[in-house]
């Protein structure tokens, strides 16, 4: 189902996936500078400096629990501008830090007002979008949030190179600053005063026993958080993997954003066959694939050194390809009950999901040090975990 929306659906498309390329490039612009941030911080040791990464996603987490809330009665908007204001403060604290400690605490809070723009952009779209239709729209948002992805390296290396790291946080700031005053200005308010619920001490708790009274939400949010996580390991590691392991310095923004071609196609797909053939059976079918193909990777490469780069290769795309098709159409399907109370169910969404993914990341990547093998140990603990969620759901809804 849709409602009507006062900019072209193209527009919208394209400015939702702005609000939430924010986050990816807050983390992948600054990949190719983690070796000199570390040296700028008296920091070299690169498990520590994962923590870069890891630590905007904890902020993402925590964050969301607020401002989903808060925009369930105060409105889409003022939130989004009150999250952009937070990661702007943030950033300036960040490039500002003298040691690394200094740094994570700005890394967290701009995860913290980021929050805000990505999880108002899910509650916006379920204002007006439900069902297969969201998963259709998120899906095409998807296509157009991965360019960040695969061009931000691509930018970060170059500012780098022209310049230093801390231009690499101002050149993001910029962006940031820009797609809210276009938000601001083409995107109406779609949250219904009448629909507005009053903000008290019992509004998020509320919100909370009315999210976990619905099974499907609480189970496909647990998927979520899996799949975010499997992804989260290979961010805070693909550095480590194609930079330390495979010496590819130069060209690892390069890899990283042809890497990320395959996840913005799958995705691309999704969003055409979706309403042919529904978002639980194509996520479904991509999560056994996901899983058989790390399944696949570990037993031929379990008892060798990291295999041709070709050959890895291979498998990220393959495993990316999966992502494609699992991720918007499980967040959809975990909304679909909870329309009513989009703010909130968005943000618990997207903060169990993350806070989940944290601490599968750094235990997952604490062993990525001589092979890429515990990356496909990792996706293979998160896909088939997932699978086991499906059938549990399964035996849930069955009637007795």
């Amino acid at each position: 189902m849709k409602a009507a929306q006062n900019i072209s659906e193209l527009e919208f498309i394209a400015l939702m996936a702005f609000l939430m390329s924010n986050v990816a490039l807050s983390i992948d612009g600054i990949l190719p500078a983690l070796t000199d941030i570390g040296q700028s911080l008296n920091h070299t040791d690169l498990t520590d400096l994962q923590a870069i990464i890891t630590m905007i996603f904890l902020g993402l987490g925590i964050g969301q629990l607020f401002f989903g809330t808060l925009s369930d009665s105060l409105g889409r908007k003022p939130v989004v501008y009150i999250g952009g204001a937070t990661f702007l403060v943030a950033s300036v604290f960040a490039v500002s830090a003298k040691s690394l400690e200094l740094m994570l605490v700005g890394r967290f809070f701009q995860g913290v007002g980021l929050s805000a723009l990505r999880s108002v952009s899910v509650s916006i779209i379920r204002d007006l979008y439900s069902g297969d239709y969201m998963a259709r729209i998120m899906s095409f948002i998807t296509v157009i949030f991965i360019l960040v992805p695969m061009l931000a390296p691509i930018s970060g290396q170059l500012i780098l190179e022209a310049s230093n790291w801390q231009t690499i946080f101002y050149f993001q700031m910029g962006f940031t600053c820009l797609t809210i005053i276009w938000f601001g200005i083409r995107q109406k308010e779609t949250l219904k005063i009448n629909d507005r619920i009053k903000l008290d001490r019992y509004l998020f708790i509320n919100g909370v026993k009315a999210f976990f009274g619905f099974k499907e939400t609480v189970i496909y949010t647990l998927i979520s958080g899996l799949m975010t996580g499997s992804f989260l390991v290979y961010l805070s590691s693909a550095k480590q993997i194609f930079q330390d392991q495979y010496g590819m310095i130069t060209e690892f923004a390069y890899i990283f954003a042809g890497l990320s071609f395959f996840l913005g196609l799958s995705t691309f797909f999704n969003g055409s066959l979706v309403l042919k053939y529904g978002g639980k059976k194509l996520a479904s079918f991509a999560l056994y694939l996901f899983s058989v193909s790390a399944l696949i990777y570990i037993i031929l490469f379990s008892y060798t050194e990291n295999p041709n780069l070709y050959v890895l290769l291979v498998f990220i795309s393959a495993q990316f390809g999966c992502i494609g098709f699992i991720a918007g159409n499980i967040r959809a399907l975990a909304m679909e009950p909870i329309g009513h109370i989009a703010g909130i169910g968005a943000s618990l969404n997207g903060a169990i999901s993350t806070v989940m993914a944290v601490p599968l990341a750094m235990l997952i990547g604490h062993f990525i040090d001589q092979t890429a093998l515990p990356l496909f140990v990792g996706f293979l603990a998160c896909g088939a975990s997932s699978i086991v969620l499906l059938f549990a759901l399964e035996k849930i809804k069955k009637p007795r």
